[in-house]
């Protein structure tokens, strides 16, 4: 009977042990183990609606809240070429409850500001690389360029045309910059404060060029209310076959592909974040978010946090290079 009680006590005193380690995981990844049931998770869309970052989050946010069991918010807070929602999202409690969908402008504005309310580096935990897209160069209607060869040749006359990208330091407008660099063109850049203002103001005409992801202009070559002149990858798109590449027309060796991440405080524990990464990559290859990012010519890249923390740091060093060595300025072209 003395043996079967100390069986019991020591049971108890196992379970009681067990109980408290498991507490102590939890407290130590942030109650881990009950995210991300306390409160709707934030995703931070760094740019207005209408744009690729803002659909990228609208196309993420239903299939993370079916497989998160949460709801999942987008809110958009554009500006500074993403830097204001950005920097939202890194003064956000780090909880595991705030994350940021960012654009390609997050691996040049280090180099482009003289001073970000942020340090691109310590300040931010990368979640997943969602994936890249070519940049298409389309022109207005009503501009009266229907292909990349007549625009190169009245270029070259001395002609001088305006392109809009989404902002001073934006793949696109330093993709063009590189191009009319290379090329000797005297092209005047236009900035935008996001993808919609841009799409809205080249279908109107306001603007002869605008330069924008795919997956932000394809739905305007598909109305036809834009004519798409040339992609900036190095292999042409499968969504828009006809279109050649910048570097089959006449500029080998181009390349500038958009891509899209998300991103967390830096203080996120660990363990939420790997739950943040483990739950994206299962979304992305569901038919729901799969399908629609194929459709708009998005390569969905995935895999796990190094891939981004060494993505990021590849764009920073190629194009903080090209923004210094041409000095390009916020407020210059």
């Amino acid at each position: 009977m003395m043996l079967l009680q100390k069986i019991a006590k020591r049971a108890v005193l196992f379970a009681f042990l067990a109980l408290g380690a498991s507490s102590l995981v939890n407290a130590q990844s942030g109650s881990a183990g009950a995210w991300p049931t306390q409160k709707p998770i934030r995703l931070i869309a760094v740019f207005p609606p209408g744009g690729s970052v803002d659909q990228v989050a609208r196309v993420l946010a239903p299939a993370l809240q079916s497989e998160l069991k949460q709801n999942v918010i987008v809110e958009n807070i554009g500006g500074a070429s993403g830097v204001i929602g950005t920097s939202a999202m890194t003064r956000s409690d780090a909880d595991g409850y705030a994350f940021a969908v960012v654009f390609d402008t997050h691996g040049v504005n280090p180099s482009l500001k003289d001073k970000l309310p942020y340090d691109t580096i310590k300040d931010i935990a990368p979640v997943i690389l969602v994936g890249t897209s070519p940049m298409v160069l389309v022109a207005s209607k009503k501009s009266g360029i229907t292909s990349f060869k007549q625009l190169v040749d009245m270029s070259k006359t001395g002609k001088q045309f305006s392109y809009g990208s989404i902002g001073i330091g934006s793949l696109g407008h330093l993709a063009m910059a590189r191009l009319a660099k290379q090329a000797g063109f005297d092209w005047n850049h236009i900035p935008y404060r996001g993808g919609g203002p841009l799409m809205q103001d080249v279908l109107g005409g306001q603007v002869e060029l605008a330069v924008g992801s795919e997956f932000l202009v394809k739905p305007h070559i598909d109305s036809g209310g834009v004519i798409p002149l040339v992609i900036t990858t190095a292999k042409r798109s499968a969504a828009l076959p006809n279109v050649p590449t910048i570097s089959e027309s006449g500029f080998p060796g181009f390349s500038a592909p958009a891509w899209w991440g998300v991103l967390a405080p830096a203080k996120t524990p660990p363990a939420v974040v790997d739950a943040m990464n483990k739950a994206l990559n299962k979304v992305l290859k569901t038919p729901a978010v799969a399908d629609k990012f194929k459709a708009q010519g998005i390569d969905i890249v995935g895999g796990t946090t190094e891939t981004l923390r060494d993505f990021i740091g590849k764009q920073i060093a190629v194009w903080g290079k090209f923004v210094i060595e041409n000095n390009i300025k916020e407020t210059g072209q």
